[in-house]
């Protein structure tokens, strides 16, 4: 068998894995038992070099078309699997040809719709979840990336402080363009609502879902969720010269949204009586990109958010607003930001990534103190959270876990 690996950065490990072997069957002892979602193709988690990878089984030129898709998806900043390589050549013991294999890195802390619903969730997890997938599908087509085949199977789910944060799985379909077309758009988010109402109806039949949210129902709100979020983010706004404060306003609003505006575009009437603004560049990731220059850490926009709320909590009760911004934010790291996070033993770090675990903590103090009708420390609800509520959390980082396959399905669509 002369195997053709085609990789960025190739890992020698590649060659440890039985290629000669259909993916379907391959040993357990290569094999992560992670969540996995609905899949045309045959999809494996696979140990290797101390990680998890996922393989997909597919054609050699679908392989390489999604490699290549996925590769250029991660330049332009999207949240999206990392692509890894393209295995090909391959032959069984028999000398014939098998599919060519994706490989892909394994994104920790990820779950696919089906393992979140499984759980024992809140009536709006519904929401929160199909709201990250239309905060990602904007982000996409304000790229120029046309998806082609949105689902919640297509797509991977990490906590970001008591919300979700969505990420493309699945490119096979998707196609990259220096601007997409409003016909693109309209063509995505009718597969959109088409697949978010099949797949919720199938939740729906294997009593995974609350019973308050109606399918159909649902879908169309993600579609005006989707909607209001594009208009914001291109819409041209026109004002009376005399409202310039409406300039900051709409950057502000955008910030907010988790956007960074690099570049507006400003024309006025020929009178110059009103002014008329639109984003011309429009970057996500505004809060994470602010904590990431202040303390080196790399988290998710919600979590982002909530760590910057505690930071300007801290610098209030310091007295330290009138200090250098960067300094204090150092000094909130090592003193109340790692201390709570390392305070939980090794056996338990599994559960949750630092970021969402601090965040839970913080919620943990506030439902502490509201019952002890006090300010409880930091540290208090550190102690509590250990020892009553992490150790029943799932498991989300560890090679352990819920294979979906088990899960039934009942529906059809």
């Amino acid at each position: 068998m002369a195997l053709d690996i085609s990789a960025a950065r190739p890992d020698p490990a590649l060659l440890d894995l039985p290629w000669d072997v259909p993916l379907e069957v391959w040993p357990n002892d290569h094999l992560a038992a992670l969540p996995r979602g609905i899949s045309r193709h045959v999809v494996r988690f696979v140990k290797m070099s101390g990680g998890v990878v996922a393989i997909k089984e597919i054609k050699e030129e679908l392989a390489r078309r999604e490699y290549d898709t996925l590769r250029m998806m991660r330049r332009l900043d999207q949240p999206a699997v990392k692509p890894l390589a393209v295995i090909s050549g391959r032959t069984d013991a028999q000398g014939e040809p098998l599919d060519a294999c994706l490989v892909t890195r394994h994104l920790r802390f990820s779950l696919p719709y089906r393992a979140i619903f499984s759980q024992r969730m809140q009536p709006d997890t519904a929401r929160r979840v199909l709201d990250a997938l239309a905060v990602l599908l904007v982000r996409l087509h304000i790229t120029g990336v046309f998806w082609g085949d949105v689902s919640l199977s297509n797509t991977l789910f990490r906590r970001d402080a008591g919300d979700f944060a969505a990420y493309l799985v699945d490119a096979e379909t998707a196609s990259i363009y220096d601007r997409i077309s409003d016909g693109q758009r309209a063509h995505d988010l009718q597969i959109a609502h088409a697949n978010l109402a099949g797949e919720l109806m199938d939740l729906e039949a294997g009593d995974l879902l609350d019973p308050t949210v109606e399918p159909i129902e649902t879908a169309d709100r993600i579609m005006h969720r989707y909607d209001l979020l594009w208009r914001e983010l291109t819409e041209t706004e026109r004002f009376a010269s005399g409202e310039r404060w409406k300039v900051e306003d709409r950057i502000s609003r955008l910030n907010n949204l988790g956007f960074d505006v690099d570049e507006l575009a400003i024309t006025t009437d020929i009178d110059g009586t009103h002014l008329q603004i639109q984003p011309k560049v429009v970057d996500t990731g505004y809060h994470s990109r602010r904590m990431m220059s202040l303390t080196g850490l790399d988290v998710q926009e919600n979590q982002a958010r909530r760590l910057l709320n505690d930071l300007d909590s801290y610098r209030a009760a310091m007295d330290r607003q009138n200090d250098d911004e960067v300094q204090v934010a150092h000094e909130w790291l090592s003193r109340i930001y790692e201390p709570a996070t390392r305070s939980v033993p090794a056996e338990l770090r599994s559960k949750l990534e630092p970021a969402e675990l601090f965040h839970e903590l913080l919620e943990h103090r506030w439902y502490l103190s509201e019952q002890a009708g006090r300010d409880m420390t930091l540290q208090d609800a550190a102690d509590d959270y250990v020892s009553s509520v992490l150790p029943g959390k799932p498991d989300e980082a560890a090679v352990l876990g819920l294979d979906t396959d088990e899960i039934p399905i009942r529906a059809t669509f």
